[in-house]
């Protein structure tokens, strides 16, 4: 198949993410914050001086408007349907990856709970950022899965133009292209070898 100028692009975005990554991750450096074996570790200066950042419990319900917490049940009305997506869509992939020589997605990968060591944050914006955590990482986990299903079962790019791009859209043949889909589509379904 020959390259086009979309690949090239798709190409170059996936290096620039993964230096953006990178570049994020460094910021651990200058907060004087370290990963061991999955644990996150901060010096005992920084511990003192996040403490005094953190807002007093009461000060912080008797300081929020009225309006977010209001909205509060609405925000948190949305875990019932996500934790029932997260079993269905794990299931799925449990059953039908290995059926289809697909590459599981790592859920520990996208749902990542670690700020619960920030001790700036009081007990509800602990609670409020693992669930901020856990949805967002859950549809990402969801978008990887589904992804990883439509370059198995149609490889095909959109005509029209869209919002945001997943990580398996660059192997994707071009819309309309009918003869490169016919001629590589069982190729395409099955490379995955850039996760391995």
């Amino acid at each position: 198949m020959m390259t086009t100028q979309l690949e090239i692009l798709l190409d170059k975005i996936k290096i620039l993410e993964a230096e953006l990554i990178e570049e994020l991750q460094k910021q651990e450096e200058i907060f004087s914050c370290q990963i061991k074996k999955r644990q996150i570790l901060f010096e005992e200066s920084v511990i003192i001086q996040h403490k005094q950042y953190a807002k007093q419990l009461f000060h912080y319900i008797a300081d929020a408007p009225l309006k977010h917490i209001l909205s509060t049940p609405f925000i948190w009305s949305c875990i019932i349907p996500s934790l029932f997506m997260d079993v269905t869509i794990s299931l799925y992939q449990g059953v039908c990856f290995p059926v289809y020589g697909i590459p599981r997605v790592k859920r520990q990968d996208y749902i990542i709970f670690d700020r619960q060591h920030l001790q700036y944050l009081n007990l509800i914006e602990k609670i409020n950022c693992a669930y901020c955590s856990y949805i967002n990482g859950l549809f990402a986990y969801a978008q990887e899965i589904a992804a990883r299903t439509e370059q198995f079962w149609c490889p095909i790019k959109h005509a029209k133009r869209i919002k945001g791009l997943h990580s398996r859209y660059q192997k994707f043949t071009r819309f309309g292209d009918a003869k490169t889909y016919q001629a590589h589509f069982n190729t395409i379904r099955h490379d995955f070898k850039d996760l391995e």
